[in-house]
């Protein structure tokens, strides 16, 4: 995967109306800390694009970056983030919610959690949830440079364990900081978009 062309389109709000997309998306969601800014950055391949903050719960609107005009990365609000109001949260799961129903064009659901934690309740949370919205999301370890590789193995059947996932299912390790499993995930993002040019 070569990263040409970049471009935020579309953000939207509570009250917004989702676009009707002719291109394949993926979508991100993860905790409010989780390096889900980082790590979009990372595969757009620029430093800044997606909006990083040292304050979590920044990203409180559905963000749609165009990558060479033939697929979107979504970034959905993060989640978990204790200042926030209840109210807020609702809506933000209101969104949340409404873009995984109406988005005819969603390729993947890709969960953030930071490898060297157990999951949260909140985190487990949100992965029964989208599930139960009919998708099995990949699972992305982020903060992979924080913990040494011979710990790897016990920390992803740490994640395994406590999201109930299935064997087959997915986890990439990945770090912000030497974008350690970025080309894993280009890979595997590759192989979604061709099959779909085929069908």
């Amino acid at each position: 995967m070569v990263i040409k062309n970049v471009n935020l389109e579309t953000v939207c709000g509570i009250t917004s109306t989702l676009p009707e997309n002719n291109h394949p998306e993926f979508a991100f969601a993860g905790k409010s800390n989780v390096g889900k800014s980082s790590l979009i950055n990372g595969i757009m391949n620029r430093k800044n694009y997606a909006r990083t903050s040292q304050e979590p719960g920044k990203t409180q609107t559905i963000n749609y970056y165009n990558i060479n005009d033939e697929f979107y990365l979504v970034d959905l609000p993060g989640y978990g983030f204790a200042r926030v109001p209840e109210k807020v949260k609702a809506q933000w799961g209101q969104m949340v919610e409404k873009y995984l129903h109406s988005s005819r064009q969603l390729l993947r659901v890709f969960l953030l959690i930071d490898i060297r934690h157990e999951p949260s309740a909140n985190d487990v949370q949100m992965y029964k949830w989208i599930v139960h919205q009919g998708f099995q999301p990949v699972i992305i370890a982020t903060k992979a440079d924080k913990i040494k590789k011979s710990q790897y193995e016990k920390h992803l059947n740490m994640l395994r364990q406590k999201l109930g996932l299935p064997d087959e299912i997915t986890i990439f390790p990945y770090s912000a900081l030497s974008k350690e499993g970025r080309q894993e995930i280009y890979d595997y993002m590759d192989e979604l978009l061709e099959s779909t040019q085929q069908n």
